[in-house]
């Protein structure tokens, strides 16, 4: 797979290990995992998402629309959320674009921290629905590829709550895919 940007960037003092351990900390992952239902300590029973949608922009574009609050702000705008009424017009994004920084989308429903940011090349975060349990996250990765002048997004989205995928599906498309092709066009 060809990146857009070779130049790994991780964050000012930190290091992809100490993201990664934190990562499986925020998780619950670890020593300490809760057994699985039944009492088996692994659950065979994980449900994901992967899609690829492709954008008419650059890899930097769109690397900034994800990674940039007022970008984001305008994205937000374009969504089914916001046109259905179901937002809050007075919260807007707030994005720290920093490897450890913390976000809050679509007037605080979704919030979390990115976990690694690799400039033009790929974003990964703990992701949370502010309705789910707790000290529940799933895990976000949006890699972004170079097609000539456009960009494709290989996005994976896992460990979230069991029976929630075809809700965050929709989610994505309406939220995410349709409103930045728009913002792209």
């Amino acid at each position: 797979m060809k990146n857009c940007d070779k130049t790994k960037v991780v964050g000012e003092g930190v290091s992809r290990r100490t993201l990664t351990g934190g990562a499986v900390a925020l998780l619950g992952f670890g020593p300490a995992m809760v057994r699985a239902e039944g009492g088996g300590e692994i659950s065979r029973n994980a449900e994901s998402i992967h899609q690829e949608p492709v954008f008419e922009a650059s890899c930097a574009r769109v690397y900034q629309a994800l990674t940039d609050h007022n970008q984001f702000g305008k994205i937000v705008q374009l969504s089914g959320a916001m046109k259905a009424g179901e937002l809050p017009a007075d919260k807007p994004a707030q994005i720290d674009p920093r490897a450890g920084g913390a976000f809050s989308l679509f007037g605080g429903l979704i919030s979390g921290r990115t976990i690694e940011l690799v400039p033009n090349q790929r974003i990964v975060q703990a992701w949370r629905a502010g309705s789910w349990t707790a000290g529940a996250y799933s895990v976000v990765r949006f890699e972004l590829v170079p097609i000539g002048s456009k960009t494709k997004i290989v996005f994976d989205h896992a460990g979230f709550p069991q029976g929630q995928a075809d809700h965050l599906l929709a989610g994505w498309n309406l939220n995410y895919w349709e409103p930045m092709k728009k913002y792209f066009a």
